[in-house]
């Protein structure tokens, strides 16, 4: 009983402890990791790294390091005592649906010995306000249906809250304790009792929600935006914060900078602030009813305080199983519901899953501890006292096949989707390019950051293969469209307004779309296009943001190639390499291909720093002193495996001379286009002897170990550092380069 004449928030508990009722599955647990400090210090390699052992399970648990200790800004006064928020009511008595005797009846919301459990109004009072609802209402399987949605309740601060919670354990536990209220003129005098463990809550916890002998209500709040409300972690437009922490105000276990490392970075702000962070807030039994998380994201949940949370799991592969023993067990609840697997009110006990053959795992979250869930499984739990958790949803590389899937299962139940998979897509090639140019061309490392690790952007076997698998489908649906509908390359005006969508399947269209001239606003994805309107054939218009041709670019770069890289860096991305190069103030030894330099030959990469025209006027000298001085060393090198290479070293000569000519020609005319250099890049191995590919061979570069990495990095420490980005000059490098 909550709410008296004299204060809406004191609380009367009339139940008890049953603890020889107690129902309780025997489940597996789900493993438990305890990563080192060093492997902590990057949160996605981290979490990638647990793929393989834990995505089976479908959840993990991860105990940080003893070092981590972050503080938690919830217990800072303001937010503690003076920030509120409304608390929601659960009816929990009968909320999950059981076997009975080995048969398939179903209860839920009462057992036989409640009194008059068949028809029945529960009269709640809040406040001055009394609410009414009926659960009378059975369905053709004997189910008896429960009012399982949660309700607005009082508000509370966290302070005051924790005080309920706090009361309400106390007083269901300690059955001969005397009647207690929470309000601001009475003591609460709490008699000092050992606390009852996680199994003997969980035990309880299955004989109310399964078997229950009296009415449970219980308050949480599991949607508090922690921009709005608070997090518990330092965030950046907290000044105080970040100077007191600033080791726990970057690092990647901050659940607000997790998503700056994802794929969800790639959607505008305005998209991507709807997945931030979550503050949940409960109470002992307060349930979080079986879910998935939306388009199949990963989840990482935090307690920051409080007691221990218990967690079910259903692995992503039994999904489609789940779904299915759902629309079974509760037919009339998931009649006219298409989006089920968003969040369910009813849930089904762990027996009723065993028992149609889907596993369930355990999992039990202590403070301080963090929760992975990984894509496509559905999961619940309760808390098992007061407890303050933090979670966010996001998408490493790994998710990109899940996304993939989830875009197809909203397409065929016509659900809205949160953002676009195909802008994420492209994306996260974007990056890798982008990576590929750093490291390829530019000669400079992957970053060590925990955050965008960009190192794992380059030939990524999640990302080539959700690529490839994502152009393949577009250029079949494309085929009979471009053949047949007047093409128009997309502008900013076609995004201008709002996100566009499929007008019947409600789709994503960043990538292509179909519209037609009796509406400026309705569009269609390529699978609706004849559907979408009655106008004629002749009437519609196809739209693309990139021709199949340029998609085909960015997949070989993706896949390597390096004339494609630098075609889609320079022609999409608008990266230069003379900006790189002046900020390359320090020689460097090492190169991409693990070769290396003189250091008195790299002196001379000095001066790449000077004006523009000190450049263009030294640029003749400066080569030809590093091809002389190089000469010597890279002869001397090849004559040893000419030893064992029987013609090689006549291969190479053939090859330098060339290589010299070139560069020769190069530095004589002093030009800035890529036409004499680009073209070079890619050769090819034929016997013993090397040949240089022409313009518009399309021949694949294939070069021996020592002469290719030796002149590859030659030509990019050296020459490629120096291609202005001038359009002027782009016209016939562009078609040379691709």
């Amino acid at each position: 009983m909550r709410g008296c004449p004299s204060c809406i928030n004191c609380v009367k508990v009339t139940a008890r402890w049953h603890p020889k009722d107690a129902i309780r599955e025997d489940l597996e647990e789900a493993p438990i990791f305890h990563p080192t400090e060093e492997e902590f210090k990057d949160t996605l390699t981290y979490i990638a790294s647990l793929r393989s052992k834990a995505e089976t399970y479908g959840i993990c648990r991860i105990v940080p390091p003893t070092c981590w200790k972050p503080p938690c800004f919830l217990q800072r006064e303001h937010v503690w005592e003076k920030s509120e928020f409304v608390a929601q009511i659960q009816r929990i008595d009968g909320h999950q649906v059981r076997r009975i005797d080995g048969h398939q009846e179903i209860m839920a919301s009462a057992c036989e010995n409640t009194k008059n459990k068949r028809k029945r109004d529960v009269e709640v009072a809040l406040g001055s306000q009394l609410c009414k609802r009926n659960t009378s209402t059975p369905n053709n399987h004997n189910v008896e249906e429960c009012d399982c949605e949660s309700e607005p309740g009082p508000k509370f601060s966290l302070k005051t809250f924790k005080e309920y919670a706090d009361v309400f354990k106390n007083q269901y536990f300690n059955y001969n304790d005397k009647k207690k209220f929470i309000g601001s003129n009475i003591k609460l005098a709490i008699p000092e009792q050992s606390e009852p463990s996680v199994e003997n809550i969980e035990g309880e916890y299955g004989r109310i929600v399964q078997n229950p002998s009296e009415e449970i209500e219980v308050l949480c709040c599991n949607k508090l935006e922690a921009g709005v409300f608070s997090s518990g972690f330092p965030i950046v437009s907290d000044p105080v914060a970040a100077n007191a922490y600033p080791e726990y105000l970057k690092s990647g276990w901050n659940l607000n900078n997790i998503l700056s490392g994802s794929l969800l970075s790639f959607e505008s702000p305005d998209v991507s602030c709807n997945l931030d962070p979550n503050v949940s807030v409960g109470m002992c039994f307060s349930a979080v009813n079986w879910k998935v998380e939306e388009h199949h994201l990963y989840s990482l949940s935090y307690i920051h305080l409080g007691e221990p949370k218990v967690w079910y799991s259903v692995p992503g592969r039994f999904a489609v199983n789940f779904e299915t023993i759902w629309k079974k067990y509760l037919p009339d609840l998931h009649a006219g519901k298409h989006h089920m697997h968003d969040t369910m009110e009813m849930q089904l006990s762990c027996s009723i899953l065993k028992a149609e053959g889907i596993p369930v795992y355990r999992c039990v979250q202590y403070p301080r501890e963090f929760v992975l869930v990984f894509p496509r499984v559905y999961h619940s739990g309760f808390y098992c006292g007061f407890n303050c958790s933090e979670s966010v949803s996001f998408a490493p590389l790994e998710w990109l096949l899940h996304g993939q899937n989830a875009v197809d299962l909203y397409r065929e139940q016509r659900k809205k989707t949160l953002f676009s998979y195909d802008k994420l897509l492209l994306g996260a090639a974007n990056e890798a390019v982008r990576a590929q140019w750093e490291t390829g061309l530019c000669m400079k490392s992957t970053s060590s950051d925990s955050l965008t690790y960009k190192g794992a952007y380059i030939k990524n076997e999640f990302l080539t293969k959700a690529f490839n698998t994502r152009i393949q489908s577009e250029i079949l649906k494309r085929k009979f469209l471009t053949s047949s509908l007047v093409s128009q390359r997309m502008d900013e005006k076609f995004y201008a307004t709002c996100r566009r969508e499929c007008s019947i399947c409600l789709c994503d269209l960043h990538l292509s779309a179909v519209g037609c001239s009796c509406s400026n606003d309705k569009f269609a994805c390529l699978d609706h296009a004849k559907h979408f309107c009655s106008c004629t054939w002749s009437n519609k218009i196809f739209f693309y943001r990139y021709e199949i041709s340029e998609l085909n670019v960015l997949r070989q770069a993706l896949d390597g190639k390096l004339s494609a890289v630098f075609k889609w860096a320079k022609e999409y991305l608008g990266l230069t390499l003379n900006s790189a190069a002046s900020k390359r103030s320090k020689p460097r030894s090492e190169n991409v291909g693990g070769s290396t330099f003189p250091a008195q030959d790299l002196h001379t990469k000095k001066s790449i720093s000077q004006t523009a025209a000190n450049k263009s006027k030294e640029k003749p000298l400066q080569l030809q002193e590093i091809l002389n001085a190089s000469k010597t060393k890279q002869n001397e090198e090849v004559s040893q495996v000419s030893q064992t290479s029987g013609d090689t070293h006549r291969s190479y000569g053939t090859h330098s001379k060339t290589k010299t000519d070139l560069l020769q020609s190069s530095c004589a005319s002093g030009t800035k286009g890529m036409s004499s250099v680009g073209t070079k890049v890619d050769t090819e191995m034929d016997g013993s002897k090397v040949t240089i590919s022409k313009k518009g061979d399309p021949k694949a570069s294939k070069v021996s170990s020592v002469t290719n990495l030796r002149y590859l990095s030659f030509l990019q420490e050296h020459v490629l550092l120096d291609v202005s980005s001038d359009s002027t000059s782009t016209s016939s490098s562009d078609s040379e380069v691709a």
